[in-house]
C-alpha cells in the first residue's frame, strides 16, 4: 500500500471503504491548507469523493487552535489498514478562565446563524475533548437570533442585562459547579435624626394599600458597584433633597421570595442631616416632613409590626448610647488586591461615632 499526498481538490482512496470514521469524507481536512484541502491516494482502483467548505463571514471567529490528529480504518483488497489524518475543527474565538472553563468571545460571533450553529457544535465537541468544564456565551442584543440555536445546542440561560443574554453549557457528565445567578437584591433605608429629634419621613406615591397613610423612612435600592453608605446618602439626596453623611449600619433584614422569586438583603442606616429644607421628588413620592419621633413611633402601623418596631426600638436606644452600630472601613485585601468595604463594630476605636456606655 502506498500512502501519499496528491496536488488534488479531490479525496482519492484506494479500493477501501471507511471503517471507523463515517465523517472522515465529510470532514473539513486540513494540511497546512484552507479551502478544499490536499489527501492521500493509494494504489489499485480509485474510489473519488469530492467536498466543498462554506465560507466564514468573520475570519476572527474561529479559533488558531484547531487542528485534531485522528485516525481512519480501510479495506484493501480484502486487507486491514488504518492512517493517520488531521482534522481541522473550526472553534470559536474563545478564551479560558481560571476554573478550567471557556469564556466565547462575543464580539467575533458569525452573525450567520447556520454557521454559528455548525462552529458552536464543532465547538463543544472540542473543547469536552480537550477537558473543558463551563462554557459562558454572552449574546448581545444585535445577536439575538442566535439564542434559539444555542438552546437547541444545550444551552441554559443564566442571566440578563439590558445589553446582553447570558448563557451556560456544562460540558463534563458530572453535576454542573457552574456559579448560579445573583439570588439577592440590596435595599437600604436611612433612619435621619436631626437635633430636634425630628425624623426625615416620607410617604410614597406608590405602595401596598396595606400601608396607606404611613410615614416611612426613606428606601430604595443599591445601585451596580454602589457602597451601602454612599447608596443610601443618594437615595435620600433623591427622595427629600436633604443632604445627609452615613453613621453607621443599625440593623440588616434578609428575607426570602421578595422580587421575582430573589431574595432580599435590607440595611437600615443612622444618618446625619446636613441640612434641613426639604425638596420632594414627584415621581416617587408623595409628600416629605420632619416629623417628632414620638410622633413617628406612635404610629398604628409601626406599633403593630414587631419589624418595624424592632428597627426603631435599635435606632432609639442608638441614640440613648446603648447600642453600637457597624461603621464603614475601607481596606484592601491581599487576596484580590481590591478595595472593599467592611462594616463593624468598632467602640474603641478613636474615630468611631459610636460612644455607648
Amino acid at each position: 500500500m502506498e500512502l501519499k499526498l496528491v496536488d488534488s481538490k479531490s479525496v482519492f482512496l484506494s479500493n477501501f471503504e471507511l471503517m471507523k470514521s463515517s465523517s472522515f469524507l465529510d470532514t473539513k481536512l486540513r494540511f497546512g491548507l484552507t479551502g478544499t484541502h490536499k489527501l492521500c491516494s493509494c494504489r489499485g482502483v480509485v474510489l473519488k469523493a469530492s467536498r466543498s467548505s462554506a465560507s466564514y463571514d468573520a475570519a476572527s471567529s474561529v479559533s488558531k487552535e484547531n487542528f485534531i490528529l485522528d485516525e481512519f480504518s480501510c479495506q484493501i483488497n480484502g486487507k486491514n489498514c488504518s492512517g493517520l489524518y488531521l482534522r481541522d475543527v473550526r472553534v470559536l474565538d474563545a478564551s479560558d478562565d481560571e476554573y478550567g472553563g471557556i469564556l466565547i468571545n462575543p464580539q467575533t460571533l458569525p452573525s450567520n446563524p447556520n454557521i454559528f450553529a455548525s462552529v458552536l457544535r464543532e465547538s463543544l465537541s472540542h473543547w469536552k475533548m480537550k477537558g473543558k468544564k463551563g462554557v459562558w456565551l454572552k449574546l448581545p442584543v444585535e445577536k439575538c437570533d442566535l439564542v434559539p440555536i444555542a438552546v437547541k445546542e444545550g444551552f441554559q440561560y443564566h442571566h440578563a442585562e439590558r445589553g446582553y443574554l447570558m448563557m451556560t453549557y456544562w460540558l463534563p457528565d458530572d453535576p454542573c459547579m457552574l456559579p448560579s445567578n445573583a439570588s439577592h437584591q440590596v435595599g437600604v433605608g436611612g433612619f435621619v435624626i436631626n437635633d430636634k429629634n425630628e425624623v426625615l419621613v416620607v410617604q410614597e406615591k406608590h405602595s401596598a394599600p396595606a400601608l396607606s397613610g404611613l410615614w416611612k423612612i426613606p428606601t430604595g435600592f443599591i445601585l451596580e458597584s454602589e457602597e451601602i453608605f454612599t447608596g443610601i446618602v443618594r437615595e435620600v439626596k433623591e427622595e427629600t433633597g436633604i443632604d445627609t453623611e452615613f453613621v453607621e449600619v443599625m440593623a440588616f433584614r434578609h428575607a426570602h421570595n421578595v422580587a421575582f422569586e430573589k431574595s432580599d438583603l435590607f440595611f437600615v442606616c443612622l444618618l446625619r442631616p446636613l441640612s434641613t429644607r426639604i425638596m420632594v421628588d414627584d415621581l416617587e413620592i408623595q409628600a416629605a416632613n420632619w416629623m417628632p419621633l414620638v410622633k413617628f413611633v406612635e404610629q398604628p402601623l409601626i406599633q403593630a409590626d414587631s419589624m418595624f418596631k424592632k428597627v426603631i426600638d435599635i435606632c432609639i436606644a442608638r441614640l440613648g448610647k446603648r447600642y453600637c452600630g457597624l461603621s464603614v472601613h475601607q481596606l484592601v485585601s491581599t487576596f484580590d488586591g481590591k478595595l472593599s468595604s467592611l462594616y463593624f463594630n468598632s467602640v474603641e476605636d478613636s474615630d468611631s461615632n459610636c460612644k455607648a456606655n
